[in-house]
């Protein structure tokens, strides 16, 4: 996690603290001036309030503006919303990833129910409360928007009728060599399972086992120390295996075995050697057997910033890949996300093979933890944006029905992405869903497979210099 959503984090708990020692003082003064009996029942009646509306993490206010600065060069044409329908005042030429920046404003069932913007047969979410200006995802929906019978219409929103579309195009980096760069299994399926199972040529290198947290894995009689090296091991297995699921066999995959939360402080001291925070272990070679090549990590073991640097380097001259996949290092405010990055950027300066192009992505958002918002299955809208980011263009690939569901069935397949939810998460849903109407998938309980499995893949488009 970033300092910044850390600080946010420490933020929102204590306002929560603040907030609640105010409703237990009320809530004594009202054990007080009436019957005993009414005490628990508020008590009650505030704790599903609670879970309905006050749950969610959104570290920014819904009156906040998105702020995005396109890449130069990006068509910009002005349109308005007439009967619903969007009409713009120009031609999007060729164009395929279709950005339309509105104003929405909350009505007053907006604060109690998620607004949502009806996109022709798509449907696009927002925070609750929301009063400022977004950023619909149009794209897949070109013939309807040429057309002129692409329909907008707000539920339990407004929007206002003046808009602007930015229309980018892009190669079809399917075509290229891709490399995915996954910081953990599972990283790369639900980042891009679309983009790289329809890629011609791809590779995918993951750089951690994903060891920690494996307390599940006591429950069959293994202390602290094997479960993590349990879950390690088959967390790497996942990395290498669940790929094919997708047209990638195991020969295009690349386990590095450095351990999971280290990678910043493997950074901060290059040469040194950083071990697993929980399975005891300092030899990151234990899960690289399966890997098609030899790596210079492989020579001593050492899980160290400079052998993590020089085995990406190695992977990038052997797999030769045009188009990099990797977190956004501004975006997503993982900490191993931020670094693989880095790393990766010094692979590129210290390799002999030069890829002229980064797709970035995020799966975790440092402001708002439900992004996407919204059921499954549908688009995904611009994430909040509230600080500027690079000038980055965008690339937005769709996926129909049956790539949706294979992207499901891959994340089911991931080991840390399976198990039962919490009691509390569970009683969470059901008040969320008979109170407010929200809706999870059958395909998994994890909320990965609510917010992953969409109509859309999202990536930022960097250009990387000669």
């Amino acid at each position: 996690m970033s300092a910044r959503k850390q600080v946010l984090l420490k933020r929102h708990r204590r306002q929560k603290r603040i907030a609640l020692l105010l409703a237990l003082v009320v809530l004594l003064l009202v054990g007080v001036l009436l019957t005993w009996w009414w005490l628990p029942l508020l008590l009650l009646v505030g704790w599903v309030a609670h879970e309905a509306w006050f749950a969610d993490h959104l570290f920014y206010s819904p009156d906040d503006d998105y702020t995005y600065d396109f890449a130069g060069g990006v068509l910009l044409l002005a349109g308005r919303i007439d009967a619903g329908n969007l009409l713009l005042e120009g031609d999007i030429g060729e164009a395929e990833t279709l950005i339309l920046q509105v104003r929405i404003k909350a009505s007053w069932l907006g604060r109690w129910f998620d607004p949502h913007v009806l996109v022709g047969t798509d449907r696009q979410d927002f925070e609750r409360g929301v009063n400022g200006r977004r950023y619909l995802n149009l794209s897949g929906q070109r013939h309807a928007l040429v057309s002129g019978t692409l329909q907008l219409r707000g539920r339990f929103c407004s929007i206002e009728p003046t808009v602007t579309l930015y229309a980018l195009s892009n190669p079809d980096y399917t075509e290229q060599r891709v490399m995915v760069v996954a910081p953990h299994a599972d990283d790369a399926e639900l980042a891009a399972f679309g983009l790289y199972s329809r890629a011609r040529d791809v590779s995918i290198v993951t750089l951690t086992q994903g060891e920690i947290e494996a307390e599940s894995y006591q429950a069959l009689g293994l202390d602290k120390v094997a479960a993590a090296r349990l879950k390690g091991r088959l967390r790497a297995w996942d990395s290498l295996a669940v790929p094919l699921w997708g047209g990638v066999p195991q020969s295009q995959c690349l386990q590095l075995g450095y351990y999971c939360l280290q990678l910043p402080a493997m950074q901060a001291q290059p040469e040194l050697g950083v071990g697993s925070r929980e399975s005891a272990e300092q030899d990151i070679r234990s899960v690289r057997a399966a890997n098609a090549i030899q790596l210079p990590g492989d020579v001593d073991g050492i899980p160290s910033w400079r052998n993590l640097v020089a085995d990406l380097a190695a992977s990038l001259e052997y797999f030769q890949p045009q188009v990099l996949v990797t977190p956004h290092p501004q975006l997503d405010p993982h900490s191993d996300h931020v670094a693989s990055t880095q790393a990766l950027l010094e692979a590129i300066q210290l390799s002999s093979w030069k890829p002229k192009t980064l797709l970035l992505y995020a799966n975790h958002l440092h402001d708002n933890d439900r992004w996407p918002m919204g059921p499954a299955g549908f688009g995904i809208a611009l994430p909040p944006a509230i600080e500027v980011l690079p000038a980055d263009g965008l690339w937005s690939p769709c996926l129909d029905a049956a790539q949706q569901l294979d992207k499901a069935m891959a994340l089911a397949m991931q080991h840390d992405l399976q198990g039962a939810l919490p009691l509390k998460r569970r009683l969470r849903r059901l008040i969320q869903r008979i109170l407010v109407g929200r809706r999870w998938p059958i395909t998994g309980d994890d909320e990965f497979f609510r917010k992953a499995v969409r109509r859309h893949e999202l990536f930022w488009v960097r250009t990387l210099g000669d």
